[in-house]
C-alpha cells in the first residue's frame, strides 16, 4: 500500500470482461486529469506463444495436464511483486506488451504471439493500473494484493464467464469451440487454486448474473445482454459506501446483503462511475498532498 504512489488493480479470469471494467476507470481517469502507468497480466507470462506449447508439452510429460497461463509458474509472479513493490516506493517501474493476433503485430511490429521490449512507466504518474489475472494472487512466494491500494474483482458466474471466453476466443482469436473448452478444461484446477481465492482479497466485486437460461453455456448462440443481466456489487469494507445514495441514483437496485448491492445489468457503467470515482479521486488527493 502506498500514499504516495497508489496501485488500483482489477482482476479476474479469461473472459470475466475485466477490459471492460479497465475502460470505465480510462474514461474517469481522463475526465479526472488523473495520469496513469498501466500493466496488462499478459504482459508478465513467462513465456512467448511458442514457448509456452513446449512448457505445456513438458508439464504433460511430467504428468500434469493442467499447465496453462493460470498457473503460477506459467508467470512472473515474482518480477510483477518486485514492479508493484518498486512502483509504490519510487513511481517507477517497467512493462511490455504481449501481441495477441495480426493487428496487434502491425501495430506494434512484433510477431504474433511474442512480447514487445520492456519499457519503463512514463515519469511522474498518479497510479499504476493494472489489469488481468493474478492482481491479487497470494503465493508462497509474493503477495500481490498486499500492494493494491484498490482491488477490484470481476467475476461473472461461471457458465456466463464461460460463454464469453468462447465468443470471444472463437470470433477474435479463430479458435475452435473444442480448442476453447479444452483450454477451460486445463486451467480448472488453478481455476480453483489460483484465480478464486484472489475475490476474497479484493475490496469491490462485481458479479454479473443472468437472468436467461445459460445451463449449457458450449451452446450457447449469444451472449446475454447486459438488458438479460443483474449485476451484484459486493463491499470488502461497506463502512463509507453510501447506500441510500447509489439507491436512488441507480433505478431498480436494491440491496440484497448489508455490504451488497444488486443494480441492472445496464447500469454497470453508471454505478461504475458513481462508486469508483470518489474513490479515485481520494487515492490522488491524498498523493498530492503527501
Amino acid at each position: 500500500m502506498s500514499i504516495r504512489h497508489p496501485i488500483i488493480v482489477v482482476t479476474g479470469s479469461s473472459g470475466a470482461g475485466t477490459t471492460t471494467v479497465k475502460n470505465t476507470f480510462v474514461q474517469i481517469f481522463r475526465r479526472e486529469g488523473v495520469r496513469a502507468a498501466y500493466i496488462e497480466g499478459d504482459a508478465f507470462h513467462r513465456h512467448d506463444r511458442e514457448g509456452m506449447q513446449v512448457a505445456i508439452a513438458e508439464a504433460e510429460a511430467r504428468g500434469n495436464p493442467h499447465f496453462s497461463h493460470f498457473s503460477p509458474e506459467a508467470n512472473l509472479l515474482d518480477e510483477l511483486g518486485e514492479t508493484f513493490e518498486e512502483f509504490a516506493a519510487k513511481g517507477t517501474g517497467r512493462t511490455r506488451h504481449y501481441v495477441h493476433d495480426e493487428i496487434e503485430a502491425r501495430a506494434y511490429g512484433c510477431p504474433s504471439g511474442t512480447f514487445t521490449p520492456w519499457r519503463p512507466f512514463d515519469p511522474d504518474v498518479d497510479v499504476l493500473f493494472y489489469e488481468g489475472l493474478h492482481g491479487a494472487v497470494v503465493t508462497p512466494t509474493v503477495d500481490l494484493a498486499a500492494y493494491g491500494d484498490l482491488k477490484i474483482g470481476v467475476v461473472p458466474v461461471i457458465n456466463l464467464e464461460w460463454i464469453q471466453k468462447l465468443h470471444r476466443d472463437r470470433r477474435h482469436r479463430g479458435y475452435s469451440p473444442e480448442a476453447v473448452t479444452d483450454v477451460i478444461l486445463r486451467r480448472m484446477p488453478d481455476y480453483v487454486r489460483t484465480i478464486t481465492p484472489q475475490f476474497a482479497q479484493t475490496d469491490i466485486n462485481f458479479q454479473r448474473v443472468p437472468t436467461v437460461d445459460t445451463s449449457n453455456p458450449f451452446v450457447a448462440r449469444t451472449i446475454p445482454a447486459a438488458s438479460e443481466s443483474l449485476v451484484v456489487i459486493r463491499f470488502r469494507d461497506a463502512s463509507d459506501i453510501d447506500f441510500p445514495y447509489l439507491l436512488t441514483m441507480i433505478h431498480d437496485s436494491f440491496m440484497s446483503r448489508a455490504n451488497s448491492i444488486v443494480i441492472p445489468g445496464g447500469r454497470l457503467d453508471i454505478a461504475m462511475q458513481l462508486i469508483l470515482t470518489p474513490m479515485i479521486q481520494r487515492l490522488v488527493e491524498s498523493r498530492r498532498a503527501a
